[in-house]
């Protein structure tokens, strides 16, 4: 296992670029036990460790199923160690598909913003078995961490990404997903929830993720 937990929040620069901020996390999931984690504010994916974490979250957000979703209002970590053990009617798809990546086991930790819970971290593991009380604790911390590297880092409106300072503002990974909504409304006079019902079932009934499903429509939309 590599640097602990408190190191690595020690270690977190406010000006990191996404890939540094990537690294970062693949390391507190290391420190945590985990395979990966991924960090979602609202209907936005801001931070992930790697791929599969990515499409954790992607598969939830698509498929309206999984643990992210369904957190309970008591603000304690959901721990779901051995996914193999769900009801079958529990998030049937989902389960299926995390599977499918490998997924033994899931845990989440809501992410507050002062007093309002404002997303969740959602870390994985490949094998089944429950958190230990000093992960659980220490995953509270990095969940902490992020919110505050979120909150102090969100574009805004006006931000140019091609400025030299716009290094290590939080990259809103579905800004695709919203442009492509808009164009599937427009496109079909739909309103915008239709629209992004239709794109979510694009891209499941296709196996891409959500981002690349909604690069292609808004692609397709740009003079050549």
């Amino acid at each position: 296992m590599g640097a602990s937990v408190r190191a690595l929040l020690d270690s977190l620069r406010p000006a990191a670029d996404e890939g540094q901020r990537r690294e970062w996390a693949a390391a507190c999931a290391d420190a945590l036990g985990l395979g990966g984690i991924a960090v979602s504010m609202g209907r936005e994916l801001v931070w992930y460790s790697d791929p599969v974490s990515a499409r954790v979250e992607d598969l939830q957000f698509v498929l309206g199923q999984g643990p992210s979703l369904f957190l309970a209002e008591d603000d304690k970590v959901l721990q779901l160690p051995d996914l193999a053990r769900l009801p079958a009617e529990r998030w049937p798809q989902f389960a299926a598909e995390a599977e499918e990546l490998g997924i033994a086991a899931l845990f989440v930790w809501p992410v507050h913003i002062g007093a309002v819970r404002a997303g969740t971290m959602t870390g994985y593991r490949r094998t089944a078995g429950p958190l230990s009380s000093r992960q659980t604790s220490e995953g509270w911390l990095v969940a902490d961490a992020l919110a505050e590297q979120v909150l102090q880092r969100w574009p805004s409106g006006t931000a140019d990404y091609d400025d030299p300072n716009h290094s290590g503002t939080v990259d809103l990974h579905r800004a695709e997903v919203h442009q492509a909504t808009g164009v599937l409304s427009a496109r079909h006079g739909i309103p915008l929830a239709e629209a992004l019902d239709r794109l979510r079932s694009q891209a499941y009934t296709s196996g891409r993720s959500l981002t690349e499903t909604a690069r292609s429509i808004v692609e397709r939309e740009l003079p050549r």
